[in-house]
């Protein structure tokens, strides 16, 4: 998505922050998951999915990820739900955990206008696979109550 000169990219109708850029994003995915492979809860999810000589591949599609939400480049081309649908040891934990880890990435990577950004989408798209997965497994939506993951969104990172 390109503007004329001089106008600003919007997003969802905020202006998108003129130092959110392919470095900021290029930042928060690779320290991103830098957190996530040492992390006890998710590295080894991870890690049994994703071999060593395929991160760079990994860290690459995350970034064109996050560049087509963020920036509107349109460089994702993909469906990321189907591979979490055949996770069998996916659960609220790794949701939380998942958010968590990206909020504290998020914070020391981004300004204020960017993090928000960044957190909007991916508590969106937390909730969204976290509800998706549950379809899948054929349990009940909506008896499912709210991941603990309200409170670290909102500002509590120890929840």
């Amino acid at each position: 998505m390109t503007a004329s000169p001089g106008t600003p990219l919007t997003l969802r109708g905020n202006r998108i922050p003129p130092s959110l850029d392919e470095a900021m994003i290029h930042g928060v995915v690779h320290g991103f998951y830098r957190r996530v492979r040492g992390d006890t809860d998710l590295g080894p999810v991870f890690e049994a999915r994703i071999a060593g000589d395929a991160w760079p591949h990994h860290l690459a599609r995350m970034c064109d990820f996050w560049s087509s939400i963020l920036l509107r480049t349109e460089r994702y081309e993909g469906r990321p739900l189907p591979a979490h649908l055949r996770i069998p040891e996916l659960s609220d934990l790794h949701f939380n955990r998942w958010l968590t880890l990206f909020r504290t990435t998020v914070l020391e990577e981004c300004d204020d206008e960017s993090a928000e950004l960044f957190l909007s989408f991916a508590y969106r798209i937390a909730r969204s696979f976290r509800m998706a997965v549950a379809f899948h497994r054929g349990e009940d939506t909506l008896s499912i109550p709210p991941l603990p993951i309200d409170a670290a969104y909102l500002g509590d990172a120890e929840a």
